[in-house]
């Protein structure tokens, strides 16, 4: 058990190394390219921080486990909207810009209603995963659009790369330009070798203590891709950017559903395992509820409410193990 385990924890860091690097390379050649700030914000960020997600999923649905691919997906919304937003909210209330809440969050909940509905009927199909790039991509080009005439966090992928440069003080340092494509190359080798060792040793794992993959996906996995989330947020919100730490939440949960869901459907088109379709999934939809309910009391996330949803996220996470 000892070699799957370290394998695990290797693919971990192997690809959040990797996605770090990815976004600080790509951030600094776009900007040499002659990107605009908001677009790189919209779309390198956007892109470049989901990352772990998107390969680990990717490698579990070319590895034929849809289990870890799906579970990955729903498991790191669950923990953005109750670990990372309850951790955030303990250390400063978040701050809830109405407007932007009932779209990115009613996007957010609706792609996740959308995802169940397929699973449970037709299954998801090549045609399915289009669909989610394409409404990413109307998304992408609204939030765009209305950044420019409402520059002041107009949207959740505005507020997820403003989380990242809270985060992340070196992420427009200047340097060669022949640098920055060589840190950009790294980091994508990084992440490529870091999800597939995290889906192997996850695999075996699964195998030698008899927990299915996609419970495994839904804890294990789901926690490990979101630490730099979780890290964005908390950060965020101690330096007293507590609604970044909200965006940055709802900005992650849109990409994993319309962009991780959309390629892995697209690669690896099927059906989604039991747990996920029976549990998981109906699961994320009430805690979206509750996390819009929580937002739009007050338009503020509590120390007290925060503390529910992280005290939510702990019975769940323990009810999964236990359930096994």
């Amino acid at each position: 058990m000892l070699i799957p385990l370290l394998l695990l924890l290797a693919g971990f860091v192997i690809l959040i190394v990797g996605g770090e690097l990815l976004v600080r390379g790509a951030v600094r050649v776009a900007e040499r390219a002659g990107m605009s700030e908001l677009l790189i914000g919209l779309t390198i960020v956007g892109f470049g921080t989901s990352a772990p997600e998107l390969v680990a999923s990717v490698e579990a649905a070319r590895a034929g486990s849809p289990g870890i691919a799906w579970g990955n997906i729903v498991g790191s919304n669950l923990a953005n909207s109750l670990l990372i937003l309850g951790a955030a909210s303990l250390i400063l209330p978040v701050v809830v810009p109405r407007g932007p809440l009932w779209r990115d969050g009613g996007l957010a909940l609706v792609a996740t209603i959308m995802l169940w509905l397929v699973a449970t009927t037709s299954g998801i199909t090549v045609a399915i995963g289009i669909i989610f790039l394409i409404i990413l991509m109307a998304y992408l080009s609204y939030a765009y659009r209305a950044e420019q005439t409402q520059p002041a966090g107009a949207s959740a992928l505005h507020e997820k790369a403003e989380a990242l440069e809270i985060s992340d003080t070196h992420l427009h340092d200047v340097q060669p330009l022949w640098r920055s494509i060589l840190v950009l190359v790294f980091g994508i080798i990084l992440i490529v070798l870091g999800g597939r060792w995290l889906v192997d040793g996850a695999v075996e794992l699964a195998r030698l203590i008899g927990m299915s993959e996609a419970v495994i996906g839904l804890t294990v996995i789901a926690i490990g891709t979101s630490l730099p989330e979780l890290v964005t947020s908390v950060i965020a919100a101690y330096k007293g950017a507590s609604a970044v730490a909200l965006g940055n939440v709802l900005g992650s949960n849109i990409f994993n559903l319309l962009l991780i869901g959309g390629v892995t459907a697209i690669i690896a088109p099927g059906t989604i395992p039991g747990e996920i379709t029976g549990f998981g999934l109906p699961v994320l939809i009430a805690a979206s509820i509750l996390l819009l309910i929580f937002a739009a009391t007050g338009r503020r996330i509590t120390r007290r409410e925060g503390g529910i949803l992280l005290i939510t996220y702990l019975v769940l996470l323990v009810y999964n193990i236990v359930a096994v």
